[in-house]
């Protein structure tokens, strides 16, 4: 037995030391050639400042977005550096199930393959059997959250939606998804993350009692895709004034919020570093936004962007690389399946999370793309010298003001987390 214990021992401070030494030579080899190319770059001073704990600035980011591929080993470097000082040698997801309560929804984006009207093929409002039996599903296979994503607020648009409502017992759809998000806490070891669009003040406060965090992607600031024929078009509830208000009121209730760009649909490099700019802004004021996600445009043969150009890699990585030096103690995510087969890529940019993967579900915004399996996740992010640790829906750093809550929510949080404030091991199948 002791010599077990040794053996068990010393395997895991050589794997240790092979990690370590993974990370360290991927830092050093970045910065190496981004010193090589920084020797001759107009970027370098300016991120020689930004080191040095300078503010990056509009005109900056601008700048940086724009990079040329000769420069960007040099970006990319200062936003790992930026990375590694705030979460070092940690890459998270969280684990999930994903329920479509209902795919009834009163905007018409141009790029969604989700939303649908009453009558049309695939349009559905799932029952609350429907949400249990996906939530125990999951449960079985480690799952520590349930992502609720639905339309928004269809009961206004369709008659059809007011009257299954009334049938399940309902008054509005935000009603229904708080009493989902409470029946998943009651009746299994899953948290409730919901995405439900706008909200009133009332709402996060309630929807805050059941569930520990909520998202509401800003997508972005940019007021000319609600022009005709533009991606938000007929979209009332895209408008950017109305989705800050509801980021703004999340933080006024120190309610931990997720929140992100949706990149190609439209929007300029310069457009892009606004948004981000607004999001820096919100959370400088409350210190609410737990995460940013940076998520490509895919294109699909059934929506009226189908002929529309998808950013490239590059973009990806401009963007990406530009969130986190304008945010570089904000946890920044990009989705791996949006991106495969070179998802890992991405860690090079600074993200620290790969967002929601589920054993289980398929993404239901992007069907077309699956999730990569969680071992071949595992692999690639090791690869480049990191662990990957799976998070709960609320990421540790916001757990300490939730604990101090009372009630089913705060027990389950406690029984889910480790010290650290990741999901115990015990539930990471």
């Amino acid at each position: 037995m002791a010599d077990e214990h040794v053996t068990r021992q010393t395997s895991f401070l050589v794997g240790r030391t092979v990690g370590l030494y993974l990370e360290f030579r991927q830092v050093i080899g970045l910065t190496v050639a981004a010193t090589t190319w920084m020797r001759n770059s107009t970027v370098g001073p300016s991120l020689d400042e930004l080191r040095s704990g300078s503010p990056l600035s509009r005109e900056l980011a601008c700048h940086l977005i724009r990079v040329s591929d000769d420069e960007l080993p040099a970006l990319l470097a200062a936003a790992l550096e930026a990375k590694q000082r705030f979460k070092p040698g940690i890459i998270t997801y969280s684990r999930k199930v994903f329920i479509p309560l209902t795919n009834l929804c009163r905007d018409y984006c141009g790029y969604c393959i989700f939303r649908r009207d009453p009558g049309q093929p695939g349009a559905h409002t799932m029952t609350p059997e429907q949400v249990l039996e996906i939530a125990r599903a999951g449960e079985k296979l480690g799952c520590t959250e349930a992502l609720f994503s639905l339309g928004d607020k269809p009961e206004l648009a369709f008659p059809d939606m007011r009257e299954t409502l009334r049938h399940l017992g309902y008054r509005s759809t935000l009603h229904y998804l708080e009493a989902m998000c409470e029946l998943i806490l009651r009746e299994t070891r899953l948290l409730p993350h919901p995405n439900p669009g706008l909200l009133s003040a009332e709402w996060i406060t309630r929807l805050a009692a059941v569930s520990p965090s909520m998202g509401l992607m800003l997508e972005t600031t940019s007021t000319s895709l609600l022009e005709p024929g533009a991606a938000h078009d007929n979209a009332p509830d895209k408008i950017p004034a109305r989705r800050l208000r509801t980021i703004e009121e999340a933080g006024r209730r120190n309610v931990p919020f997720t929140t992100g760009l949706l990149i190609g649909i439209g929007e300029s490099p310069e457009n892009r570093v606004d948004t981000l700019l607004a999001i820096r802004d919100l959370h400088r004021s409350y210190g609410h936004i737990q995460e940013v996600i940076i998520q490509n445009f895919r294109t699909k043969p059934d929506i009226p962007m189908r002929d529309w150009p998808e950013p490239t890699q590059g973009e990806m990585l401009r963007t990406i690389a530009v969130a986190r030096l304008l945010m570089p103690d904000v946890n920044i995510q990009a989705p791996p399946n949006l991106s495969a087969p070179y998802y890992d890529e991405l860690l090079d940019a600074g993200i620290n999370d790969w967002g929601g993967i589920s054993p289980l579900t398929p993404d239901f915004i992007n069907p077309e793309k699956p999730w990569p399996h969680l071992e071949e996740l595992k692999s690639r992010t090791e690869a480049k010298g990191y662990s990957l640790r799976q998070r709960l829906p609320v990421y540790p750093e916001f757990l300490p003001v939730l604990r101090t809550r009372t009630g089913l929510l705060a027990e389950k949080l406690e029984a889910l987390t480790d010290r650290e404030g990741y999901a115990r091991r015990t539930l990471a199948a």
